[in-house]
């Protein structure tokens, strides 16, 4: 499978067809900026638990939010891709055009993918306007994650079941220069949560108390 362009369609005689509604009073009417938070790291990092949990949170102080989760996507949108690179980079490709529509409609859309190439990361960062894409770096060390293998998954990729494993047979690239850094080892969930809280708060994307 070839990956396709991440700004050229392939289809013909279309246009973008401009809603009604204008971002700014989509955005006005929640009350928040609509951004796209993406959380990349290895399997086993923290990535689903910390968006999941933020979500949470995000919900009950009334902000509109979605987590698109990795495994969710390849369940139905991206069911049809393996993990090969190419493959890889087409998931990320169509979930970044995904994000970008959350993002058009002033929600705070939390990606939780490992998304191991950064040039995938930055294709992603470009379709988005500047402000709009928040690279949230989990990290944690590839000892940290095995150890923890919530899904097993370490454990059938030594035992040579699963091929082209992130971290073992298959490269990780870590940001170079992530909006955040959250050390899941260092910090608890609760520590983890409250930064990127902070972090939104401090550069406009949510108010500073609840709505």
């Amino acid at each position: 499978m070839v990956a396709r362009s991440m700004t050229q369609p392939r289809s013909t005689n279309i246009r973008w067809e401009q809603g009604a509604v204008t971002r700014a009073e989509r955005e006005a009417r929640r009350g928040h900026r609509g951004a796209t938070l993406w959380f990349t790291g290895l399997s086993g990092s923290g990535k689903s638990t910390v968006a999941h949990e933020l979500d949470k949170r995000l919900t009950a102080r009334g902000f509109a939010s979605y987590t698109l989760d990795g495994d969710n996507i390849r369940h139905g949108l991206n069911g049809d891709l393996g993990f090969s690179p190419t493959e890889r980079t087409e998931n990320i490709r169509r979930t970044g055009e995904v994000a970008r529509l959350f993002t058009d409609a002033g929600v705070l859309v939390l990606c939780a993918f490992i998304s191991p190439y950064r040039a995938d990361r930055d294709g992603v960062r470009a379709l988005l306007a500047p402000g709009d894409f928040v690279e949230v770096h989990v990290k944690a060390s590839l000892a940290a994650c095995e150890a923890r293998d919530p899904k097993g998954l370490y454990r059938k990729a030594r035992a040579g079941e699963i091929r082209d494993f992130t971290g073992l047979d298959a490269p990780y690239e870590d940001p170079l220069y992530p909006e955040l850094v959250l050390d899941t080892e260092a910090q608890s969930l609760e520590e983890s949560i409250e930064e990127v809280l902070g972090f939104l708060q401090e550069n406009g994307y949510i108010p500073t108390s609840p709505s």
